[in-house]
């Protein structure tokens, strides 16, 4: 089954060396969609992109090639690929000897596309490249509003407002308290999001308290992301709405999701916690 219980995680794992695309596990969307009311139609676009930085292999005379990759799964996709299976696959490729670059791409693209059952987008580059520079998400921090806080889950959607009776305005608000927990492990996942949207100004004060709720929340970081746009369209009712956050690696692996009424996608602006 492919659920959360049935993944490799929480579980004692010997890490293959070679390569092996069944360790890919696939998660369905649906069950967590369904549960924040996201049956039909995405009421969004959007992309989860994740940044490997220990991603290496050996080149067909047995030296060991390193590079950094960038992974962009489509929201419209069934699957979320459960993240430390993701990590077990890229580590198989440590003893493999690929015959290139573009071979090792061929690869990649075919298998992380069929576990997520969308096309999958992959970009390598070599662990020296530039472009990685720390650039945090843009926008204006509510973190330092004087707020006393006590509520820390689940996450409390009631906390959101719009004042209608106010102008339109269009900002963009970011903090970087974000924290949930992973559903089987516990272990917790640090982030910071930034909302950007046109509409009637949304209560700071209001929106920093929600997003602490997520605090003690056991969610995946895509499920999280998700569950955050559905509710701030649903309390506030802005025009426009792009939700987009930036987790801390782990294993090598960071995960940031984003979701957003636009066409537009996000840059990939690697923070200075990642």
């Amino acid at each position: 089954m492919s659920t959360p219980e049935h993944s490799p995680l929480g579980k004692t794992t010997v890490y293959a060396d070679r390569y092996d695309p069944a360790l890919l596990f696939p998660i369905p969307r649906r069950a967590k969609r369904e549960e924040i009311g996201v049956a039909g139609p995405l009421p969004f676009r959007g992309i989860d992109i994740w940044n490997a930085y220990e991603l290496s292999w050996l080149d067909a005379r047995g030296k060991p090639v390193a590079a950094l990759a960038e992974f962009r799964v489509p929201a419209e996709s069934p699957n979320i690929i459960e993240s430390k299976s993701f990590k077990l696959y890229l580590n198989g490729f440590s003893q493999e000897r690929i015959a290139g670059t573009d071979a090792l791409l061929a690869t990649l693209l075919r298998d992380l596309s069929a576990a997520a059952g969308a096309p999958v987008q992959v970009l390598l580059t070599e662990p020296r490249a530039a472009g990685h520079a720390t650039t945090d998400l843009a926008g204006e921090s509510i973190d330092g509003l004087d707020v006393e806080i006590s509520d820390y889950g689940p996450p409390r959607a009631d906390y959101l407002t719009a004042d209608a009776a106010q102008p339109v305005v269009e900002e963009t608000l970011v903090s970087d308290l974000l924290r949930s927990n992973c559903p089987v492990t516990g272990q917790p996942d640090w982030g910071s999001v930034q909302i950007r949207y046109r509409g009637a100004p949304i209560d700071r004060e209001g929106l920093l308290r929600y997003l602490v709720s997520f605090r003690n929340h056991n969610e995946f970081h895509e499920q999280c992301v998700e569950r955050i746009f559905v509710d701030v369209m649903a309390h506030c009712r802005p025009e426009q709405l792009s939700v987009y956050a930036r987790y801390t690696r782990r294993g090598g692996l960071d995960i940031n999701p984003f979701r957003s009424t636009g066409m537009e996608m996000p840059g990939n602006p690697r923070g200075a916690r990642q």
